[in-house]
């Protein structure tokens, strides 16, 4: 089961950014953890975990208040 980034922006709509798929969570996990300074950059505020279609989970990349 492939597991991949979704990415969004602060209202929530779609931004494109890497096509990455992983063999496991861990593999997306760590890569999301090297790349989440980039993404922002780019204007990716949220980012989505998701395993095949089902949504594991939703990560901000907003710094904490």
């Amino acid at each position: 089961m492939p597991w991949s980034w979704r990415y969004e922006d602060v209202d929530g709509k779609p931004v494109e950014g890497p096509a990455e798929s992983f063999s496991s969570q861990a593999d997306a996990e760590s890569w999301i953890g090297q790349e989440w300074r980039q993404l922002q950059g780019a204007g990716v505020t949220t980012v989505v975990l998701v395993e095949d279609d089902r949504v594991d989970y939703r990560m901000s990349l907003l710094p904490a208040d």
